[in-house]
């Protein structure tokens, strides 16, 4: 199991590497090109298996105790250690991002996106898993900034190297961004450590604040709380995020929305709310605030961009639903309940899921019509997926509707128990002010419904194919296959929620409770 975690963390590092070398002659294939996509699919291939005999070799019947643990000194005049481990709140995301760098490496293998040699885009693509799959797997504090930060840089080339129009703004804007929020996370991570005396974050949070005193809490949770945010991202910080998304490659845009948002809310959850509950409990009202917003702000963005004659990016409008989605994780983080941070964990694996699909079906779209813009799309008869591309047009609609929260998917479960943990927040916070964010929030979920099935009406629906128009492809095969484990995980999600959280309510109970259950 130690062996294993190391080689999911590793492993990748290692393929990158390996992606620059020349091809050895007997594994070439047709072209140098495609020997190294095929590496970028073997690589995260090896590490999915891995990640699921992980999962299969976990002690499910003690979630909440760290698992395949690794604890090496690595500096130590720092006290720095080399510290790996998984509960039930690491496991989760450890198999989304393992699935979804697979199923991006597989998609790309048959649709590389434009740009320079593949080299570099397997190379970048599994930097990137090692950084985002090292940020849930370190515990301590210094390694958790080092892989935060390792993610930026394959992004930046990811997006401005094989984006679309506007790839160069959008890169810089996504990495200033993202690094002042950093830096500003750094300065709260370093004074936890030195006022704690470690940086290991079992210890951390097995203290649950006793050794901090009030005023370090507070400036602790404002200077990492500010970075995480950045990363979620949470309203008015997010606008970085629809740029990114718009001019990103498919995959890019797909392992943006599944997995390196998430880095920022797991952090609130393994850092924030357990080594410095009194500074939480003081900023969570805030943060509410904040997140419920953000829920307004993206569905009423998503309906202009929606509306007839506005020129809205469907990719742009998922970017910005992103943002609202988001906020039901944060609102759920904000209540501090087991309940409320359950739903958050859920929420994000479930939009892991459900985006990650959509921006593979939008990418779908726009390679088939040479645009998302909506308008074009809808034209004077429609896209009329259903009639042009009908498993197309059906996955689309299954998309939108898991996306909206219908009962059954996997949208529902995570924003229904982020609101639960809304109605009764833990104590100390104020009852009537979460009542009103669980309003707020609650209609925030009838303007979800309106955009999104705005834009299935516009998309799906329509005339007949005129005559002598070009047919458009249905889904192939290769789509086929990247997109039915997300269709399947969302179905067993929605069905069978305790999959999922029979893995996170232990752990975060004990998290809550400072380790002592």
């Amino acid at each position: 199991m130690q062996f294993l975690l190391a080689l999911i963390v590793a492993g990748p590092l290692l393929g990158a590497a390996a992606a620059l070398l020349p091809a050895p002659p007997g594994l070439k294939g047709k072209s140098p090109d495609q020997a190294v996509l095929r590496h970028g699919v073997t690589v995260t291939g090896v590490i999915l298996l891995a990640a699921i005999v992980l999962a299969l070799g976990f002690d499910h019947d003690q979630p909440s105790r760290m698992q395949a643990t690794t604890d090496i000194s690595w500096i130590q005049a720092l006290d720095v250690r080399i510290h790996l481990g998984v509960d039930g709140i690491s496991l989760p995301l450890l198999l989304l991002t393992a699935l979804l760098s697979f199923l991006c490496a597989l998609y790309s293998y048959f649709k590389m996106p434009s740009g320079p040699s593949p080299k570099g885009f397997v190379a970048l693509l599994l930097v990137l898993e090692s950084g985002t799959l090292a940020t849930f797997a370190v515990l301590d504090l210094i390694l958790f900034f080092l892989a935060f930060e390792m993610v930026l840089i394959p992004m930046y080339f990811l997006i401005a190297r094989w984006g679309g129009e506007g790839k160069q703004a959008a890169a810089w804007k996504f990495i200033l961004y993202t690094l002042l929020g950093s830096v500003v996370m750094l300065l709260g991570l370093l004074l936890i450590g030195v006022k704690a005396g470690t940086f290991d974050m079992v210890a951390l949070a097995t203290d649950n604040g006793r050794g901090l005193t009030t005023s370090v809490q507070v400036i602790a949770v404002l200077a990492i709380g500010l970075g995480l945010a950045v990363k979620t991202p949470m309203w008015p910080l997010h606008s970085w995020l629809p740029d990114a998304h718009t001019a990103a490659p498919t995959v890019g845009s797909v392992l943006l929305a599944g997995v390196l948002l998430k880095m920022g809310t797991y952090g609130f959850v393994r850092i924030v709310l357990p080594v410095a509950p009194d500074g939480m409990r003081i900023f969570a009202p805030y943060l509410a605030a904040f997140a419920v917003a953000g829920i307004i702000y993206g569905s009423l963005a998503c309906l202009a961009l929606a509306r007839r004659g506005n020129k809205g990016d469907l990719k742009r409008l998922i970017a910005y639903s992103s943002v609202g989605h988001m906020g039901f994780v944060l609102l759920g983080i904000a209540t501090m309940t087991p309940t409320g941070v359950n739903g958050a964990l859920f929420a994000n694996v479930a939009h892991g899921l459900v985006t990650g699909l959509l921006f593979f079906l939008v990418g779908a779209v726009k390679d088939r019509y040479g645009t998302a813009d909506l308008d074009t799309l809808a034209g004077a008869t429609g896209a009329a997926l259903y009639g042009r591309a009908p498993r197309l047009g059906a996955l689309l609609a299954f998309a939108a509707v898991a996306s909206l929260g219908l009962p059954g998917l996997a949208g529902f479960w995570g924003e229904m128990l982020a609101l639960f943990g809304a109605f009764e927040p833990a104590a100390g916070l104020s009852r009537p002010a979460f009542l009103t964010f669980m309003a707020i929030g609650a209609f925030g979920t009838l303007l979800t419904a309106a955009y999104l099935l705005l834009v299935v009406r516009r998309v799906c629906m329509g005339g007949p194919r005129p005559a002598g128009e070009t047919p458009i492809a249905d889904v192939q095969g290769y789509e086929f296959a990247a997109w039915t484990p997300l269709v399947a995980l969302t179905v067993l999600a929605g069905l069978w929620p305790a999959v999922l959280l029979g893995l996170t309510d232990p752990a975060v109970q004990k998290l809550l409770a400072g380790g002592t259950r």
